[in-house]
């Protein structure tokens, strides 16, 4: 999943001047009419006085012009780098000295972020954009950034089960599939089947606990250290059928390495236009667990040591003009939480219900949230004991 700015004073004033031979007697010469002044071209937004963004997000993950379009209208140099999971990011930012100054992370894992005073105010005067978002929406984010002090929207999705079809339907034989998608890679009954054509799933505790804690019925975001133990217990009866743990799943999706996947509604989405366009034949698709998907809205935030704050706003500000917040939809599959962007996105895209959701499935979603600073470590400690399969 991807310059320059002209401030011109124009100043000009023409000077006439008259000459002729001397004469007695000599008139006084006529005053020049006055010269209107031109008007002011209207002023630029401020940039950093050098000119560099450096920006860190998840591969796969930004439109195919969007970096080129700001780097020529600006003249910013965008330097871009891209990271695996939340773990990852946050482990960056706690080190400190990033280097970064915009970064993307999941809301729901950005509230330790900060609560841990590890981001910087957005300033929304420099965001003359910032309207295209829609309020509802923007209370979501609010739940885990009160008031929208840090967060500006990216994208979103759900975390959800996808298969490859064809796959998926010769493995379980005669067996019909089960109601609860989720059964696919939680079950024993079905993943032991699905362990022929494989399984995989995110390498990410943010990612993989709260549907497994979903799945046993407690809290997606329990801040109860025994409902971890039952997670732990569910997901360790399906170890051995869990073929791979990835970071770049859309390649593993589109390369055949599993036929069931947890992963992005978008990039299981992205996997499957691959597939198409190399000539494959079977059907890649996201599905609707009846016991709901996970949303994720990934948001973007200024680090506190961000060295370039003012280039930061710039790009936020331009990536939330319509035209751009409607590409990340058209090409990457993701839906926006831009309101103005609506009528720029393809019916094809509107249309697709793993993307743009009815309101029936959109009410099965789990809600976006966050684990606090207190039960951390057992999340990892609980995702790192089910991949070790101890």
């Amino acid at each position: 999943m991807k310059k320059h700015v002209l401030v011109l004073a124009m100043s000009a004033a023409l000077l006439l001047a008259a000459c002729g031979k001397k004469e007695e007697p000599v008139a006084a010469p006529a005053a020049p009419a006055p010269v209107a002044a031109a008007p002011a071209a209207p002023a630029g937004p401020v940039l950093d006085d050098e000119k560099v963004l450096n920006v860190y997000n998840w591969p796969d993950y930004i439109t195919e012009t969007l970096i080129a379009d700001f780097e020529k209208e600006y003249g910013v140099k965008v330097n871009y780098d891209t990271f695996e999971n939340n773990e990852a990011l946050h482990a960056k930012l706690v080190a400190g000295n990033s280097g970064y100054d915009i970064v993307i992370p999941t809301a729901g894992f950005a509230k330790k972020q900060i609560d841990g005073g590890l981001y910087q105010p957005i300033d929304k005067s420099k965001l003359k954009n910032y309207a295209n978002l829609d309020g509802d929406f923007m209370a979501k984010i609010a739940g885990v950034d009160p008031e929208n002090k840090h967060l500006v929207p990216w994208a979103w999705g759900f975390t959800t089960v996808g298969i490859n079809k064809q796959k998926v339907e010769k493995a379980l034989g005669g067996m019909p599939m089960p109601e609860n998608a989720w059964d696919l890679v939680f079950k024993p009954e079905y993943s032991s089947k699905l362990r022929s054509c494989g399984i995989a799933y995110l390498d990410s505790p943010s990612e993989i606990l709260p549907v497994a804690l979903h799945y046993v019925g407690k809290p997606a975001y329990s801040e109860n250290k025994e409902d971890f133990k039952l997670a732990g217990d569910m997901l360790k009866k399906v170890r051995k059928d869990v073929r791979l743990f990835s970071s770049t799943m859309i390649d593993d999706i589109a390369g055949g390495k599993a036929c069931a996947f947890i992963g992005w509604s978008g990039d299981i989405n992205i996997a499957a236009g691959r597939v198409k366009e190399t000539g494959g034949k079977d059907e890649i698709v996201p599905l609707l667990p009846t016991g709901g998907g996970l949303v994720f809205i990934d948001t973007m935030a200024i680090p506190k040591d961000a060295k370039h704050v003012n280039n930061a706003h710039v790009f936020m500000d331009f990536y939330l003009r319509a035209a751009n917040a409607a590409a990340m939809a058209n090409e990457l599959n993701y839906p926006t939480g831009n309101k103005a962007a609506l009528a720029d996105i393809k019916d094809e895209i509107k249309s697709n219900k793993t993307t743009f959701l009815s309101p029936e499935d959109t009410a099965r979603l789990i809600p976006t949230g966050g684990f606090s600073n207190d039960v951390s470590s057992v999340v990892n400690e609980t995702y790192n004991a089910f991949k070790r399969g101890k």
